[in-house]
């Protein structure tokens, strides 16, 4: 009986984790919606904001005005922007190269992230 509630066990944590969701690494830049989703800033980036002097005088910076002005922490990988589901902890990455580890919601575009960490300067 033991054993069988054990395997069980195993088949409920196995049949809810790989419901097509599998935990991945995504590299990019810690920023903020409004930068990144093109709110107020035309190339997508903290750049016009920096030139202008109007948030803030370096990514990082530019990043932690906007997320105070409403917006909120995603991570920049190119032209992909995602949104982090978890906020807290994430402005210390402010405007920085990270390794996110975590789930996306491909329909949301949302990673259900767990871990950051700074990326090697080598990816």
């Amino acid at each position: 009986m033991k054993w069988f509630a054990t395997m069980l066990f195993v088949l409920m944590i196995t049949a809810s984790t790989s419901q097509g969701k599998e935990r991945t690494e995504y590299i990019g830049e810690i920023s903020d919606s409004q930068c990144a989703m093109n709110v107020h800033s035309l190339s997508r980036s903290h750049e016009e904001m920096i030139k202008k002097r109007t948030l803030g005088t370096d990514a990082a910076s530019c990043a932690r005005a906007c997320v105070r002005r409403g917006g909120e922490w995603v991570l920049r990988s190119g032209d992909d922007v995602y949104h982090l589901l978890y906020q807290a902890g994430v402005e210390q990455f402010s405007g920085q190269k990270v390794k996110v580890v975590g789930t996306l919601d491909e329909k949301t575009h949302t990673i259900d992230n767990y871990h950051i960490e700074a990326a090697d300067s080598g990816q």
